[in-house]
């Protein structure tokens, strides 16, 4: 049996936010709006490479997100990256910093990571929504709907063999479902023939260190997966 990664048998770290709940509403609204309809005519499909994607996205005003943010958090990592780990949405350390998951569920994201014998540097690292939801509230579903063409996008240009979703909002975004984490972990699905595997938030990780170990049993099945030593 594989030896057990450091991380598994830490305690909770303290003082974190709380985590958000379940949806409650359906992941798409009725109506996109106008401001989807925007963001289609800015044709991110004609993008080849990050650096332009980051550019066209400029100081991005396209939702209310905006008003409140200090920095949009463009994600970052290998642009030719195997592995894309996707989670929810900045936080106040990450809102700070301009960069994805630098607090301490960033902490324990990397050396889950370092678990798998990868680095940050080998994996990307993006979320659903670039600018932190005011309280760490879950996005919206417009604001969903607002940010997801420039991530269809990144991972169009990254071409990952798989994607990681961090935490339920990631999950039921790409798969347009309202199933819950517990019934969408521990199987792949697909995303445009992308395999796809769901596993618990780092954030939700520390409330509940009790949930790590399945965590490393769905990381286990991402290193099977990619061919990876597993142990």
């Amino acid at each position: 049996m594989p030896e057990m990664p450091p991380w598994l048998d830490d305690g909770e770290i303290p003082d974190m936010p709380d985590f958000p709940g379940d949806f409650d509403d359906d992941f798409l609204p009725e109506e996109s709006g106008p401001v989807i309809q925007k963001i289609k005519s800015e044709n991110l499909g004609s993008i080849e490479n990050l650096d332009d994607l980051r550019s066209v996205w400029g100081d991005c005003k396209r939702c209310g997100l905006s008003q409140t943010r200090k920095n949009l958090v463009f994600g970052e990592g290998n642009q030719s990256a195997s592995v894309l780990f996707i989670g929810e949405g900045p936080g106040a350390d990450e809102d700070r910093q301009g960069r994805p998951f630098v607090g301490k569920s960033g902490e324990l994201l990397t050396r889950m990571i370092e678990a798998m014998g990868l680095t940050r540097n080998d994996v990307f690292i993006a979320n659903i929504v670039k600018c932190r939801p005011p309280g760490n509230r879950d996005p919206e579903p417009g604001e969903i709907l607002t940010c997801i063409p420039v991530l269809r996008r990144q991972i169009e240009i990254i071409k990952p063999k798989l994607i990681v979703c961090l935490g339920r909002v990631s999950a039921q975004s790409l798969l347009s479902t309202k199933d819950s984490i517990t019934r969408l972990r521990g199987s792949f699905h697909k995303y445009e023939g992308i395999d796809l595997l769901v596993t618990f938030h780092p954030a939700y990780l520390l409330r509940s260190p009790e949930k790590k170990r399945d965590a490393w049993a769905d990381l286990q099945l991402v290193m099977e997966r990619i061919g990876l030593k597993n142990g």
